[in-house]
């Protein structure tokens, strides 16, 4: 898988984010961003999707949009991914954008390799989501959801159920006992992209610093 990396290489914190073109034309910006919230230092690993639909689906669901249906090759875009996350001394977020938040929420339920989930505007009403949310717990600690407060005014009823989906995400991982947080950005699901996928990074980076300062405070 085509990769590109940000921030500091050895660094402790290592984020992971799937992109497409369109991401890769703002990464750098989203990547001070960022820095700049946070102070912190980490390393930022953007994985380049080409099959949008298919490598970021976690199983088969017909066309919303366009004339492309959903594949299920989210489990082998994870086996793809999971060997960046060899060494534990590290902590690692997985997140992304849109369709990339929605796998990034899933492959928090399959594995316990993520310490934090980082899901900006993700595509929770993919068909059947919920479902698998309230029978998977995430093995995320910290999650970070948003949602543009005019995302759901559209006329495509799947989609336009997306803010009834991601409130019952926020208070499914919160009965779960997960450390979340649900934010509304202003606009529809075409703004501010990159300031948004930076906010959801860097309220993680933010949990951890403040948990890691704890730690070694009771040492």
């Amino acid at each position: 898988m085509e990769r590109f990396e940000y921030g500091t290489k050895d660094a402790a914190f290592v984020l992971l984010q799937m992109v497409d073109e369109h991401d890769l034309t703002s990464i750098e910006e989203e990547t001070a961003l960022i820095q700049e919230s946070t102070g912190a230092d980490f390393r930022l690993i953007a994985c380049r999707v080409h099959d949008w639909n298919s490598e970021l689906s976690p199983w088969e669901a017909p066309a919303v949009f366009g004339r492309q249906d959903f594949g299920s090759g989210a489990k082998d875009t994870l086996r793809a991914i999971i060997p960046l996350c060899e060494d534990r001394t590290k902590s690692y977020c997985i997140g992304g954008y849109s369709l990339a938040g929605l796998f990034a929420l899933w492959a928090a339920g399959q594995t316990d390799i993520f310490r934090g989930t980082a899901a900006a505007s993700p595509s929770v009403w993919f068909p059947g989501f919920t479902d698998y949310l309230a029978g998977q717990a995430l093995k995320s600690r910290d999650v970070y959801l948003s949602l543009g407060d005019k995302e759901e005014k559209t006329k495509n009823p799947v989609m336009a159920a997306v803010a009834d989906r991601i409130r019952d995400t926020y208070a499914l991982l919160t009965e779960q006992g997960v450390n979340c947080t649900l934010e509304w950005n202003p606009g529809n699901h075409f703004r501010d992209s990159a300031l948004r996928t930076a906010k959801a990074y860097s309220w993680v980076l933010k949990q951890w610093m403040e948990e890691d300062a704890a730690a070694d405070s009771d040492n």
